[in-house]
């Protein structure tokens, strides 16, 4: 029986493990945590959530809750394991962040097809593998990728993390618990600030003292992760129109709309840790402790964790990877995850996924399985071997980019529903045939 070679047990990685291994496949599975870490990462599990716990929305007419579904349907780890360690969080997926790479440790250490090896890999080796060590690549590992592509260069942009508070620390007084619109259960902490707090904030975020980071430019930070300092300096009301909106949500001390609200949302399934929503940052840990304590709610906040800022790598796919994730010259190297140019935690798990799929599908020598641009599955791959438009960025799955309709559906929720469900038709299809020819388990 053939072994596939993993590199790296982060969420990509242990799904492309999980999926190869219950195609009956043989998986070595390499991470080099603990013996090696990086100072973004805390915990010696796997599928550590680096930044937030937040795995986004859960709604068909979100693309991302799309993606979700698809990958719940095709038997994925990753959001089994998510949905069993869920924390309330209105319309979103959130998950305890301890709980929930424990037990995709503990599922991938269990299955008898899946070995793994504690060290760290600096080489490319011949097929069958499948790098998925994300944008936290080691230099060693990441050297020899730029030396197996002959020198291609990466393109990077830098990413940040936002800190943690306790909840007995915060001043439920001058708080309250909300989701925006009243969705799902009251699942936020919710912490108002009105214009004069509010200004004096955004003026001492601007002036802030910013830990140095290597090679940092404002221009290089990816807008889904962007610092908040970052944000105050484009605009006074940035931010208000950004993390800290008041839209859809009331104080009930007033009865009113504030002018601005930071939200807080459960880290853990305890609900004793709580982290700012939208609150990536950069800054200096003293300066975190003393701009964000500005916030009424937050005077006396003790901080579990401080933000922190990391350099992301990814490849530039189009020129390099296919439709599966794999090497245009040999299909037996793939590449997974966040180093592909895919964004976010679910994107990751379903480039895993396929990528997964299709090298089970080569070496056991049966039908590539196919999954088109009409699948949120299939359209990130697609962008990603060559889908974009100019410059290649990170992207986050969106309806932009999985195939039109071809006809007209009025309201943007409406056409949103109508692509997802035809999405989740072609799904089902592609799980049925693939049953039939045994390359799904």
């Amino acid at each position: 029986m053939s072994t596939v070679r993993v590199i790296g047990a982060g969420l990509a990685g242990c799904e492309a493990a999980w999926q190869l291994a219950q195609g009956g496949l043989e998986v070595a599975l390499y991470e080099m945590k603990p013996a090696k870490m990086t100072p973004a990462h805390h915990s010696p599990g796997f599928a550590e959530l680096v930044c937030s716990n937040s795995l986004r929305g859960d709604r068909l007419e979100n693309a991302v809750g799309l993606l979700k579904e698809e990958l719940r349907r095709c038997g994925s780890l990753i959001l089994a394991c998510a949905d069993a360690t869920r924390v309330e969080a209105g319309g979103a997926l959130a998950v305890d962040r301890d709980g929930f790479s424990r037990l995709v440790t503990e599922k991938i250490r269990s299955h008898p097809a899946i070995r793994i090896f504690e060290e760290e890999v600096t080489e490319i080796s011949v097929g069958p593998v499948i790098v998925a060590t994300g944008p936290l690549t080691s230099d060693g590992l990441s050297g020899a990728i730029q030396n197996y592509f002959g020198g291609a260069e990466y393109l990077r942009f830098f990413d940040a993390a936002a800190p943690l508070v306790s909840a007995a620390s915060i001043d439920m007084d001058l708080a309250w618990l909300a989701s925006r619109y009243d969705r799902g259960t009251a699942d936020y902490v919710n912490c108002a600030m009105d214009r004069e707090q509010y200004l004096a904030f955004v003026d001492a975020l601007k002036t802030a003292e910013e830990a140095p980071v290597h090679g940092f430019e404002d221009k290089l930070v990816f807008e889904g992760c962007m610092p908040v300092e970052v944000m105050a300096r484009r605009g006074v009301d940035t931010l208000r129109y950004g993390p800290l909106k008041p839209v859809g949500l009331r104080d009930p001390r007033t009865g009113r709309e504030p002018y601005a609200v930071v939200q807080l949302r459960r880290d853990n399934a305890a609900g004793s840790v709580y982290n700012l929503v939208g609150f990536q940052t950069h800054l200096k840990f003293p300066e975190q402790k003393r701009v964000f304590s500005m916030i009424p709610a937050l005077r006396n906040a003790e901080f579990v964790r401080y933000g922190v800022m990391h350099r992301n790598t990814f490849l530039n796919s189009p020129q390099l990877l296919d439709r599966y994730y794999a090497d245009r010259r040999d299909p037996l190297v793939a590449f997974a995850g966040q180093m592909t140019g895919v964004e976010g935690y679910v994107e990751s798990t379903a480039s895993g996924f396929l990528c997964a799929k299709a090298m089970a599908a080569k070496v056991l020598g049966r039908p590539l399985p196919d999954f088109s641009r009409e699948t949120a599955i299939g359209a990130l791959a697609w962008y990603i071997s060559g889908g974009s438009v100019g410059e290649f960025q990170p992207m986050n799955v969106n309806f932009g980019i999985l195939e039109p309709l071809g006809h007209r559906v009025k309201g943007k929720a409406n056409r949103n529903l109508a692509i997802a469900n035809r999405a989740l038709e072609r799904i089902d299809a592609v799980i049925q045939t693939e049953n039939e020819k045994g390359a799904l388990s």
